[in-house]
């Protein structure tokens, strides 16, 4: 009776042990495998085995990511206080960089848009930030692909999205923008 048991827990065991050993992973992702905790390498996608004890798997998505960088408080070169706000898109080229290189890429590839947008709008004046903004975009996303670059992140686009001004500076380009149509009109 006792061997019977025994060979029922090892059955179930070896069960459980088999079952933990499985993984699969989309066409979409890649699994970075450790083992003792070395980089043994990414796999995928497909079914494969790990030995569950000594090698653990974390699963990396390979398809293009998009994260709101939140408004915040940006001065232009010419002094003028702006909120501003943007969109990043990024995706995960080398699973590998993406596990070992940095603690958690999404985080950091976040931080480094806020840092990088307040420089980028810092060295820009008003009127560069309202009627060039795909040159800023560009900037931006040179810049920070170079950032995350070392992770194995490719940084495909940043979008400014809103730029809101100031109450007063919104009053003084109305009235700009209506003295400019009553010299036009006064021309006519």
């Amino acid at each position: 009776m006792a061997y019977e048991g025994l060979m029922i827990g090892i059955l179930f065991l070896v069960i459980i042990l088999l079952a933990a050993s499985i993984k699969v992973v989309k066409e979409y992702e890649r699994g970075v495998i450790f083992r003792l905790g070395r980089l043994v390498g990414a796999r995928g996608p497909g079914l494969f085995l790990i030995i569950p004890i000594f090698e653990s798997m974390v699963k990396i998505d390979l398809r293009v990511s998009v994260f709101d960088v939140p408004p915040q408080e940006v001065i232009t070169k010419d002094n003028v206080t702006t909120r501003v706000n943007a969109v990043v898109y990024y995706r995960v080229l080398d699973p590998e960089k993406a596990v070992t290189e940095v603690e958690r890429f999404d985080y950091a590839t976040s931080q480094i848009a806020l840092t990088t947008i307040r420089g980028v709008i810092g060295q820009a004046e008003l009127d560069e930030l309202l009627s060039e903004r795909d040159k800023l975009n560009k900037r931006l996303q040179l810049i920070i692909d170079e950032a995350t670059d070392p992770w194995g992140i490719k940084v495909s686009a940043v979008e400014i999205k809103d730029v809101e001004l100031p109450k007063e500076m919104q009053r003084a380009m109305a009235a700009q923008a209506e003295a400019e149509r009553n010299r036009r009109a006064r021309i006519i």
